[in-house]
């Protein structure tokens, strides 16, 4: 078992381009506090699907970055890692998998003849939760059978455009079906089950994520419509699990004056906090902010947003933190 399980190795440098940054040491102390054998989830991204800093965006909360070449967060993205089998799954492929799975193998390498990931889990087909894809066709990686497990529509979608039906057809992937509610087991400690939500579902249809290990599970919802479109209570979900991961793009509707948030209906983080304060502390504590746009103050530290939030008993979530299953 490599060292970085049980010891920080990463010196964090303010303006090198390492897209580890100082988040990297959140692994230290929290897998050595626990049975290293535990699975766990891993946080790999926290951003919008455009990442931060945003393309074309030349406002104060991205030209420092570009100006610096620095990264400030990657897209919204979770890990299941299982380390008494070695085996890894991720929930979306992003714009950073590249990235992001260097990450996961410093955190947990690949066994050597072993597969690339034992899985992929995909949400929905917009951008940042499936372009990463591209990187396992043979102008890339040239993977040989990587399971991405997908809904329906998902699947035609994959399997019927360029040049996502070239990964098919070459079987860099192989695509496996979910459905909704239906319990998929990962391994005989980790089961996961695909949970359909309203949002704008151009090209298939969105789904968030149950994960339950041994002890404890999660649940993770990066994209959704206003709460109140969705015929779950989200309080109901939220109290079956023990961390939420929840649709955090906005934090309120004066980051777009130029946009009709309509088009773009996610549940503002203020409307998300006056939903949960009512609800015991220890179900606030439980819920983490995550998929950030690059506009939200909120995925900055000490801003005013953020301390909003943290009074509110609720986190940002922070890449590389770990929450064991």
């Amino acid at each position: 078992m490599t060292n970085l399980r049980f010891a920080c190795v990463v010196t964090h440098h303010r303006n090198s381009i390492n897209f580890a940054t100082a988040t990297f040491f959140l692994i230290c102390g929290l897998l050595a506090s626990a049975n290293a054998a535990d699975p766990y989830i891993v946080v790999l991204g926290i951003a919008q699907d455009g990442g931060y800093p945003h393309a074309g965006c030349q406002k104060e909360c991205c030209a420092p970055l570009f100006e610096s070449r620095r990264t400030g967060a990657m897209v919204s993205c979770l890990a299941i890692v299982d380390p008494d089998t070695h085996q890894r799954w991720i929930l979306d492929c992003t714009p950073n998998f590249p990235q992001q799975l260097a990450l996961l193998n410093k955190l947990e390498p690949k066994v050597e003849g072993g597969p690339l990931v034992d899985g992929i889990f995909l949400t929905h087909a917009h951008i940042g939760h499936y372009s990463g894809l591209i990187h396992l066709g043979r102008e890339v990686i040239g993977a040989k059978s990587v399971p991405v497990h997908v809904m329906p529509r998902m699947k035609e979608f994959l399997k019927t455009n360029g040049p996502w039906d070239q990964l098919v057809h070459l079987e860099n992937i192989v695509l496996q079906d979910l459905q909704e509610d239906q319990v998929v087991k990962l391994n005989d400690r980790i089961e996961l089950m695909a949970i359909t939500v309203p949002h704008r579902d151009e090209y298939s249809e969105t789904v968030g994520f149950r994960v339950t290990g041994p002890q404890r599970s999660i649940l993770f919802i990066p994209d959704i419509d206003k709460w109140e479109k969705w015929n779950l209570p989200i309080e109901a979900l939220v109290k079956k699990v023990e961390r939420s991961y929840l649709d955090g793009t906005f934090f309120s509707g004066a980051e777009l004056p130029n946009r009709s948030l309509a088009e773009i209906p996610h549940p503002l983080i203020q409307e998300s906090i006056q939903k949960f304060i009512k609800m015991p502390e220890k179900m606030r504590h439980s819920i983490h902010f995550i998929h950030l746009n690059h506009t939200n103050p909120a995925l900055r530290r000490g801003t005013t947003e953020r301390k909003f939030i943290q009074r509110a008993g609720m986190r940002v979530a922070r890449e590389m933190e770990i929450f064991k299953l």
